[in-house]
């Protein structure tokens, strides 16, 4: 019996001792003494934490693509061709255009001229009286002097160039075929009718009551009608400015 333990103890111990090399304990274990369980092994020190600047953003739940609308035949709008124009008709035209630039310019210089040519004309009319003889009725005749004979007839000459270079500026503007003219313009060319010939009218009176005045005689015929002529010419004519330009701001330093 003792023969048999002294050779089993042996290969016992090899045993053990290649087992141990098979499986060597780990440096950062601590052995554990003899008759006590092994201790458990220390934790490994955490990680260094990083800034928060550097951490990356938290990635947002992708959202699913929303489908493209598809555009219904009912809402596009319609095309010219859809209301009938030809291609030839959409096209530009440059010679129309032109003419087109070309009557808002002339339009708008007669709108200036006419208002400008105003002034003289109230003028006129308003020295009319200080050039008529007074006193006919067996009065004392007191005739008019030549200043004012002279200021007079200058105020009416102005007022004749004015208003007739003012004419050429709407009668000599490219016209446009087909546009109807409704409203204040047609009520604008209906006046023109009434102060175009008290224009002619009102100088040729006034030169034949001059005439009559020079040879001693009362204003008599028709050129005792210069007067009356004057006011219904000059009353058209305001009425001609009024009609294109309603309502009109008193106030014009207020911003519109």
């Amino acid at each position: 019996m003792p023969l048999h333990v002294k050779k089993f103890v042996p290969s016992a111990a090899v045993l053990l001792f290649a087992l141990s090399l098979s499986c060597p304990v780990p440096a950062q274990s601590a052995a554990a003494p003899p008759g006590q369980p092994a201790a458990a092994q220390q934790p490994t020190p955490p990680q260094q934490q990083t800034p928060s600047s550097q951490k990356a953003p938290p990635s947002q739940p992708e959202l699913p693509n929303a489908p493209a609308p598809v555009p219904s035949s009912s809402s596009q709008e319609p095309s010219l061709s859809d209301l009938g124009f030809t291609p030839q008709q959409t096209q530009a035209n440059p010679k129309l255009q032109a003419e087109l630039n070309k009557r808002t310019e002339m339009l708008k210089i007669h709108q200036r001229l006419g208002l400008i040519t105003l002034a003289p004309m109230a003028a006129t009319l308003i020295t009319g009286p200080m050039v008529t003889a007074k006193g006919k009725n067996g009065q004392t005749i007191m005739e008019p002097s030549n200043a004012n004979l002279d200021f007079h007839a200058a105020l009416g000459a102005a007022t004749a160039t004015v208003y007739f270079t003012t004419a050429s500026f709407a009668i000599f503007a490219p016209k446009v075929q087909a546009t109807p003219k409704h409203g204040a313009i047609r009520v604008h060319e209906a006046l023109a009718f009434i102060h175009a010939p008290g224009m002619v009218l009102t100088p040729i009176l006034g030169a034949i009551a001059f005439k009559q005045e020079q040879n001693g005689e009362k204003v008599h015929g028709i050129a005792s009608a210069h007067g009356p002529v004057a006011v219904v010419t000059v009353s058209a004519y305001a009425a001609s400015i009024v009609a294109v330009s309603w309502p009109i701001h008193l106030k014009f330093w207020e911003k519109q």
